[in-house]
């Protein structure tokens, strides 16, 4: 079945991001000109997803807002003839057609996936955590969405990841059986350097079928008392065949303070108005 919908989780605390988040959620952070979640569902609508499943929690209205309509402003900007600027918030309202589903709970990624099963369904969906943000040629999602139309299954993107870093993801277990494609055989949550099976890291991208849902819902807290999407994966993988796509593009990292920091300069310096005079400016302060 044809992948038709986009998850894209956005209900964590951004506790990393505190005192800031206590009223913003980290998700609406400007990343350069726009905010960190947008760049998610500019991935999803560039590979053709234009059903959008946002999972939220309590105080995260403003990215509700944010792809809402704004009469006022929009006749505002009409009225002072600021033309492309109301392209642009129009632009916004009409990216995609948005349902949000609400976590009420901090149970972790995999609940968060578990709350969308009603608006899912029974069809496989593409999740983006949107703290990665990846930048290239073409959609990392549409590399797994490409594989998993020649393979079926779920597909999971992965990268290499230095050996001291594998605590920091889910790690693979590869069975290489094309160019940057392999075949799951194990996964394993946030491994000690000893135990990673390889180093191939799962980041923020994944094609998933709908058979994830059961398995969630059979996984008990694992790391941090929370429902890993891992730990469901793996306990899918006796009877579902999972894939890896060691995707092609960059990857940024904007989940903590000074990985933001580092993706709004990197992305900053190759911005076609602000690049210039960014990377000038640079060079007075080094």
């Amino acid at each position: 079945m044809k992948v038709r919908k986009a998850v894209i989780t956005a209900a964590g605390w951004g506790t990393r991001f505190l005192p800031v988040t206590k009223a913003q959620p980290k998700e609406m952070l400007p990343l350069v000109d726009k905010p960190i979640i947008q760049y998610a569902v500019e991935e999803a609508v560039t590979a053709g997803l234009k059903q959008v499943v946002m999972v939220t929690a309590q105080g995260k209205r403003a990215i509700e807002d944010y792809f809402d309509r704004s009469f006022e402003l929009e006749y505002l900007l009409q009225q002072r003839g600021e033309t492309a600027l109301w392209e642009q918030v129009r632009r916004l309202s009409n990216m995609a057609d948005i349902a949000y589903v609400r976590q009420k709970e901090q149970l972790g990624l995999g609940n968060a996936v578990l709350v969308t099963q009603a608006v899912v369904g029974e069809e496989p969906f593409a999740l983006f955590l949107p703290d990665d943000v990846f930048v290239g040629n073409g959609p990392v999602i549409g590399q797994l969405i490409e594989a998993h139309g020649e393979l079926g299954g779920c597909v999971l993107a992965v990268e290499r990841v230095k050996k001291e870093e594998v605590g920091r993801y889910g790690i693979i277990a590869p069975k290489q059986i094309g160019p940057r494609l392999y075949q799951v055989l194990d996964l394993v949550e946030k491994p000690s350097p000893q135990q990673a099976p390889s180093d191939l890291a799962i980041v923020g991208r994944y094609v998933l079928e709908p058979k994830i849902f059961a398995a969630l819902e059979a996984t008990p807290p694992g790391r941090g008392q929370e429902i890993q999407l891992t730990d469901g994966l793996r306990r899918l993988l006796p009877r579902e065949k999972i894939y890896a796509v060691e995707y092609e593009g960059v990857r940024y990292d904007a989940g903590t303070p000074m990985s933001w920091l580092k993706a709004t300069v990197a992305l900053a310096l190759d911005h076609p108005e602000l690049g210039a005079e960014l990377r000038d400016y640079l060079r007075t302060l080094l």
